[in-house]
């Protein structure tokens, strides 16, 4: 089903924004957390600074991407009659919520000039056989673009190639996902030119497995011993070599690009593994905050095979590390939100040393979005609709608390002068007058 809102010539084709302003994945254009050459506002409220707000049907905690003057948003919204009793498999857990009503699984496009809805694209309707944690969505996997198309991962529903009018191009179904206490689903697709990672890690066989972009054909699929994760897989290239690096329970891994086999595997973190780890090419980094807290900085070169007792290990830390947020990688300094709350840890990233003992953001309670860096400054945002912006440094010093009328468990996105924050009710544009 595709519904498009059709706008004047003129407005589609009014600016031309450059491929350094894209923004293709959930992480951003370095997959690091930093927007480059974008210069975003410091200030904002509901009367201050907003360019456009748009509403949004339904729930989506996916982070939206950006490519040139499309914006895309994924959302799950609840329709028609609710129904008695539980759908199968149903959670029972008292952190979960029940789903009692079919959902459309869909896709818009927003105009980044004017923010109007380009078009909408239902990729499948059904009543969802896990309701999710009570803090989650049943659309919390990011997209990701090449500038062709747009891989709209649904997880349980399928993962959809989408093209700029909003067309199905393919689709894959990769069957039903059986999610540790029910609590949902999460990772978010890679890509790396022609080539689109999926991360299937479940309580039933978890596999990773590769997908010739164009297509969806399976070009390789490695299985994997682990349970539920949430982590979404980062492709790095180091020497030559393209990885794809993905965090879990019983193993960290590292699998060849090419041909799905294992590089090197470390062990370390605990259950429930969900941030997303950054990397700067020489080094990569993980955090975990479940059943212990562990965070690790990983040499690449050499890096072959068990390294979990060897000296590729460089540094390990176990206070105050980040549970769902993904750490924010800046200028060899990395930003590590405690757990899910408003205390934030600086870490020195090629030694591992603390620059800033944790300390408590101002205003900030619980945080499911990741922080990001532009311009000098650092972005953190709760679910509460406050967002605490503070300078990028050894010593932070705060620039300002801001407060909108919704609630944010996307991480915020930076295009030119522009900050996109996606809520639960609306999507913003915030740009300085």
């Amino acid at each position: 089903m595709i519904v498009r809102k059709f706008l004047l010539a003129g407005i589609l084709l009014h600016t031309h924004h450059s491929a350094a302003q894209n923004w293709a994945t959930w992480r951003g254009p370095l997959q690091t957390g930093v927007a480059t050459n974008a210069t975003p506002p410091t200030v904002w409220s509901e009367t201050k600074n907003i360019r456009w707000k748009t509403a949004v049907a339904g729930l989506g905690h996916a982070t939206p991407v950006a490519w040139n003057n499309h914006l895309f948003v994924l959302s799950a919204v609840p329709f028609g009659e609710k129904f008695e009793g539980k759908p199968d498999s149903a959670p029972g857990a008292h952190d979960n919520h029940l789903v009692t009503q079919k959902h459309r699984f869909q896709v818009q496009a927003l105009s980044i000039d004017r923010g109007e809805i380009l078009w909408t694209t239902t990729v499948r309707e059904e009543i969802p056989r896990e309701g999710g944690h009570f803090t989650g969505s049943l659309a919390s996997n990011s997209p990701v673009t090449d500038g062709k198309y747009l891989y709209a991962f649904f997880g349980s529903r399928g993962l959809y190639a989408i093209d700029f009018d909003g067309t199905i191009q393919w689709s894959k179904d990769f069957g039903n996902m059986e999610t540790r206490h029910a609590h949902g689903e999460g990772a978010s697709p890679a890509l790396h030119n022609d080539t689109l990672i999926v991360n299937w890690d479940h309580e039933g066989q978890s596999f990773v497995t590769a997908l010739h972009a164009t297509t969806g054909n399976e070009k390789w699929r490695t299985l994997r011993d682990e349970n539920t994760s949430w982590s979404s897989p980062l492709i790095i290239e180091h020497a030559g070599r393209y990885q794809v690096i993905i965090p879990a329970t019983k193993r960290i891994r590292s699998y060849d690009l090419d041909d799905g086999s294992l590089i090197w595997e470390c062990a370390g973190l605990s259950r429930n593994v969900v941030s997303t780890p950054v990397s700067d090419g020489e080094m990569v980094y993980f955090s975990n905050s479940y059943d212990w807290q562990i965070m690790m900085g990983i040499k690449l070169d050499g890096s072959e095979g068990d390294i979990t007792k060897t000296d590729q290990v460089v540094w390990r830390i176990y206070r105050n590390t980040s549970y769902v947020p993904s750490p924010l990688l800046y200028d060899e300094r990395l930003y590590v939100l405690g757990h899910n709350q408003g205390i934030m840890t600086i870490i020195e990233s090629k030694t591992g040393k603390t620059i800033q003992r944790a300390f408590r953001l101002p205003d900030i309670q619980t945080v499911f979005a990741s922080p990001m860096g532009a311009n000098g400054n650092i972005y953190v945002n709760d679910m509460d609709g406050t967002t605490l912006v503070f300078k990028h440094g050894d010593q932070p010093e705060m620039v300002s608390v801001n407060q909108l009328d919704d609630r944010f468990s996307a991480s915020p996105i930076a295009l030119g002068k522009d900050l996109i924050l996606r809520g639960y009710k609306h999507v913003y544009c915030l740009r300085s007058e």
